[in-house]
């Protein structure tokens, strides 16, 4: 197999013979459909279908996963249902490097054919020729902490809640709180866009007044991130309005826009994007059919993501917090030796002081946003006192302290283990 190939890794669950349901696949997804074609000759379908570059079985499960899968002819009304792990390639040749191209290719229909009761995208694996194309993050990591003047912990951040009601002045005074407080970082909520009760342009310009008398009283610029998600000429005027104002972050919702959307707003955009993920459920809930994380996530860091959410550990949803850590570190890890397109994961969803050695000793690394909501804005001493103790906890995990022995001398940290004892 050259350099010049796409590979795609799956998880199959199917009552056919293991190769005749990857043959099945290759064909859907390059020359083939469900009968040989006239004109589909030997030379075109080595050139251009997709190989079945490995087949490993994995073992029989009792029933279907998913309704609706055929069975083959003869099997009796008794079939078996296999598992099996398929890595198939395409020549770049197909379609280019070109990131929608390739959604549609190792994503397309593969999901809705009938002989399978389960199928999961796990892994792609890219050319450098994608790496040419695309300009991947521009600030990652490192522009983050540079922008943030965050170095050697996690940058520590909160979200703007309730997540929608409040006027932009309202708002702006929350923002004022958390910055007193020291944070590092805020975001607005995903739900919070351009809303008759809360414009973007009034919101942006009553916050950034904030974040900017602060930063000239203490030289500490909290990093917020903007909401801009909307249509490509909405997202660039909201883009352009955050930058004039000296702003540092913006925020896309990544299933709202698309990947086009994507792709233009990293193209244009001169700020660090934070991507978020809301809808991630409805693709990978079920462990048999959507895409894994270490997969999907591989798209929206070319496209020029910078920060991007994994969920968190003991999190409110339904995420294991294997999974988490998987996603974590699949986002710091490198994708090509020409341009590495790593970027900074975002934990959240019921975080709060607690979490922070299990984060720490699982991921093996600080290059994180951790942002709590509730963990800082519940605390029993107000917003200033949960950002302290969510710095505490992790002084406490980086220096390898337990937390209960590091809260008898930090009394914020202290009140937060018992607030947020489970």
């Amino acid at each position: 197999m050259t350099a010049q190939r796409i590979t795609a890794t799956y998880r199959i669950e199917t009552a056919y013979p293991l190769q005749e349901a990857a043959e099945t696949m290759a064909g859907e997804q390059s020359t083939g459909t469900f009968i040989r074609l006239p004109g589909e000759t030997d030379e075109m379908r080595e050139l251009y279908g997709a190989h079945i570059e490995r087949l490993t079985e994995l073992g029989e499960v009792e029933e279907p996963s998913l309704p609706g899968a055929g069975v083959p002819k003869g099997s009796g009304g008794k079939p078996v249902w296999r598992r099996a792990e398929v890595e198939l390639s395409w020549s770049l040749d197909n379609f280019g490097p070109s990131l929608p191209n390739l959604v549609a290719t190792v994503a397309g229909n593969l999901f809705e054919l009938r002989p399978f009761s389960g199928l999961r995208l796990l892994d792609i694996g890219l050319p450098e020729a994608f790496a040419a194309r695309y300009p991947g993050p521009k600030f990652g990591v490192e522009g983050t902490r540079r922008l943030s003047g965050v170095e050697g912990r996690p940058l520590i951040g909160t979200i703007i809640k309730p997540s929608v009601g409040m006027g932009p002045e309202a708002t702006a005074e929350v923002a004022r709180v958390l910055c007193e407080a020291g944070i590092d970082f805020i975001k607005d909520d995903e739900l919070q866009a351009d809303g008759a009760h809360c414009p973007f342009e009034a919101r942006a310009r009553a916050v950034m007044r904030v974040i900017e008398d602060q930063a000239q009283r203490t030289g500490k610029k909290t990093m917020f991130a903007f909401n801009i998600t909307g249509d490509l000429d909405e997202m660039r005027r909201r883009h352009d309005l955050v930058l004039e104002l000296g702003g540092t972050c913006v925020m896309a919702s990544l299933n709202s826009v698309g990947v086009v959307g994507m792709v233009e707003l990293g193209r244009f955009s001169q700020l660090p994007i934070h991507a978020h993920r809301n809808g991630w459920g409805y693709l990978s809930r079920s462990q048999e059919l959507g895409w894994s994380y270490v997969a999907w996530q591989k798209i929206w860091r070319l496209a020029g993501a910078d920060h991007m959410h994994v969920n968190g550990l003991q999190n409110k949803f339904c995420e294991s917090d294997e999974s988490v850590i998987a996603s974590a570190k699949a986002c710091l890890t490198p994708m090509f030796e020409s341009k590495p397109c790593t970027v900074m994961p975002v934990f959240s969803s019921g975080q709060s002081a607690r979490q922070a050695p299990g984060t720490y000793a699982a991921l093996g690394s600080s290059d994180l946003i951790f942002a709590a909501g509730g963990g800082i804005m519940g605390h029993p001493d107000g917003p200033a006192a949960g950002f302290a103790s969510l710095r505490e906890s992790w002084e406490a995990a980086l220096k390898g302290i337990p937390l209960d022995e590091y809260a008898r001398d930090h009394p914020a940290l202290a009140k937060a283990l018992t607030a947020y004892a489970s």
